[in-house]
C-alpha cells in the first residue's frame, strides 16, 4: 500500500489470511447471499457476546475467504488448558448462533451452516460420550481410538452396545435440542441488536470488535476503530 510503516491492521489481516485464506472480493455475490451470510455471522457474534464463558468477539466480515463467505473471529481473554462442561456446552450454543439466526430472521434455513453443525454435533458427542459429562450414562468413555488394523485396512470398532449407541444419540439429541432453544432465546431477546450489526456489516463488510460492543449496547459506533486480535 506505498505505506512507510505496518499497522495493527496490517497483522490481523495477515492472521485471518493464514486461518481463513485471502478476501476474495473479485467473487460476484448476491445481496440475497449477502444478507444471509450478515445475518448468519450477526448470529454467532451476539450469541457469542452473551454468554458468559465464550471469548470476546475480535472482528466481524462478511467477505469470502478460502471456502467462507463470512467469519466471526474471537480471541481468550487468557490462556487456559481445561474445558468445563458449561464451556462446552455453551460453545455448541455460540455453534448454532448462524443456523439459528437464519431461521429466525430469513424465514428459511441455508448450507452455510453445515461446519458449524458438524463442529457442534461432535462436541455434544463428546461431551456425552468421551468425557462421561451426561448423567444418564455415567463417568464412562464409550469412545476411544476405534481402529484396529486387519491386513491392509483400518476397522473401526464400537466399545459399547447397540443399546447404548441409542442412547448415546438420545442424549446427543438431547443437548442439541436444549442448545438450539436457548440460542433461540438469545437471539429473539437481542433482535435489535442483531440488526444493528447487519445493517453495519451490509454496509461496512467488516466490524472490529469495538464497534460491535458499540452495537450491542446501543452506543454510537466510533467509525475507524480497530481492536487488535493479538490483545
Amino acid at each position: 500500500d506505498n505505506r512507510p510503516v505496518l499497522d495493527m491492521n496490517d497483522l490481523n489481516e495477515a492472521m485471518m489470511k493464514i486461518m481463513a485464506g485471502p478476501e476474495k472480493r473479485s467473487r460476484v455475490r448476491l445481496v440475497r447471499d449477502q444478507r444471509i451470510t450478515a445475518i448468519h455471522e450477526a448470529g454467532h457474534a451476539v450469541a457469542m457476546y452473551r454468554l458468559s464463558t465464550q471469548d470476546p468477539v475480535r472482528h466481524i466480515s462478511i467477505i469470502p475467504r478460502g471456502q467462507s463467505l463470512g467469519a466471526t473471529w474471537s480471541t481468550p481473554k487468557e490462556e487456559t488448558v481445561h474445558m468445563t462442561r458449561n464451556e462446552m456446552y455453551e460453545r455448541i450454543v455460540s455453534l448454532l448462533g448462524g443456523r439459528v439466526a437464519e431461521a429466525l430472521y430469513t424465514g428459511d434455513i441455508s448450507t452455510g451452516a453445515s461446519n458449524d453443525i458438524d463442529r457442534a454435533s461432535k462436541l455434544a458427542r463428546d461431551m456425552v460420550a468421551r468425557y462421561g459429562m451426561c448423567e444418564n450414562l455415567g463417568t464412562v468413555s464409550y469412545l476411544g481410538d476405534g481402529e484396529v488394523f486387519i491386513g491392509r485396512d483400518y476397522q473401526t470398532t464400537k466399545s459399547y452396545s447397540e443399546k447404548f449407541a441409542g442412547t448415546i444419540d438420545d442424549e446427543v439429541k438431547h443437548l442439541m435440542d436444549r442448545a438450539y432453544d436457548q440460542c433461540a432465546k438469545l437471539l429473539k431477546q437481542d433482535e435489535e441488536a442483531l440488526m444493528r450489526v447487519v445493517e453495519y456489516l451490509l454496509k461496512h463488510e467488516t466490524m472490529s470488535g469495538a464497534q460491535f460492543a458499540d452495537c450491542m449496547e446501543n452506543r454510537p459506533i466510533q467509525e475507524g476503530t480497530s481492536t487488535s486480535m493479538f490483545e
